[in-house]
């Protein structure tokens, strides 16, 4: 009950009292204490954002929304609103910065949602390229004999013929694929071979595939805000997402191995495990999960 008493009271009186004192000693508003205040990076963002949902002010709500051609005009209203000096070039660099990366993820949101939305088509040049593409770099001594073959059990997918494997996370699937194995050859093969343990192994492209949607769904609930803030100083981009997604793959390569599994059957218990163990990472203000080349 006190605590109740106490939230209301701090709330609407003391609060406000509070601030005022602040701002007659320092000479600056919540906001310039917020980004002064906060460590660069995630802390500084996501307090900015904590800060601008608590205001009245249209402005500010609508500050969390920004697209990035309108950041430029939404820094110069919040200074304007807030009677912030433009001399005050830290607070105008350090809040352009933490609108950049808002507005950022959302469009990287979108642009992995569209490219996930994109069905793999056996018809389009492009895609088979990028297919057997990640075939030579997984399995550079051997031949591909046809384009519907066996072969491509070898590499973990389910079937003769890998475009149905796609259904689920579409175009995005097999980027993720080509990306890990080409920036990280030697990974991704050695990753290949330890997939074919006769007792741990695993299907390595449908796990990569697998991996994707977890990848997809960590940025879209939001829970990769802290570590792309953390990552990047800016406009969170593609590669970045795709960084992470090595991440998830050489990360849960080794998690498997470590736990064991009695068999292949247990996966989707034992993919949760992991699940639940990297969201618990990226609940860290100053979380990086990312591979270094």
């Amino acid at each position: 009950m006190w605590a109740h008493v106490w939230g209301f009271l701090y709330s609407s009186y003391f609060r406000f009292w509070l601030k005022w004192i602040l701002r007659l000693l320092t000479g600056k508003c919540e906001l310039q204490r917020v980004l002064g205040g906060a460590e660069a990076g995630a802390r500084r963002t996501l307090s900015m954002i904590s800060s601008f949902l608590m205001k009245s002010f249209t402005v500010l709500r609508n500050a969390v929304h920004v697209e990035e051609a309108e950041v430029e005009k939404c820094v110069r209203d919040i200074m304007k609103e807030k009677k912030i000096e433009q001399k005050d070039t830290g607070f105008k660099t350090n809040l352009h910065i933490s609108l950049l990366q808002i507005s950022g993820y959302k469009k990287l949101y979108l642009n992995v949602e569209n490219l996930r939305k994109v069905p793999y088509d056996s018809e389009n040049e492009e895609h088979e390229e990028q297919l057997i593409e990640l075939w030579n770099l997984l399995m550079p001594h051997e031949n591909l004999k046809a384009r519907i073959s066996k072969q491509w059990c070898d590499i973990g997918f389910q079937g003769d013929d890998p475009k149905t494997d796609f259904r689920g996370m579409g175009l995005l699937g097999l980027v993720n694929l080509v990306y890990f194995s080409k920036h990280y050859t030697n990974e991704a093969r050695q990753i290949l071979s330890r997939s074919n343990h006769p007792k741990l192994g695993y299907s390595y492209a449908i796990v990569g595939i697998n991996l994707t949607e977890m990848a997809y769904s960590l940025l879209k609930n939001g829970a990769l805000k802290a570590h792309l803030y953390n990552m990047v100083s800016g406009l969170p981009q593609m590669e970045h997402f795709h960084q992470f997604y090595c991440y998830l793959v050489y990360e849960f390569d080794k998690f498997w191995f470590e736990e064991e599994p009695e068999t292949i059957m247990h996966f989707n218990q034992y993919r949760e495990k992991f699940h639940e163990k990297i969201k618990g990472l990226l609940l860290d203000c100053k979380v990086i999960l990312t591979l270094q080349d």
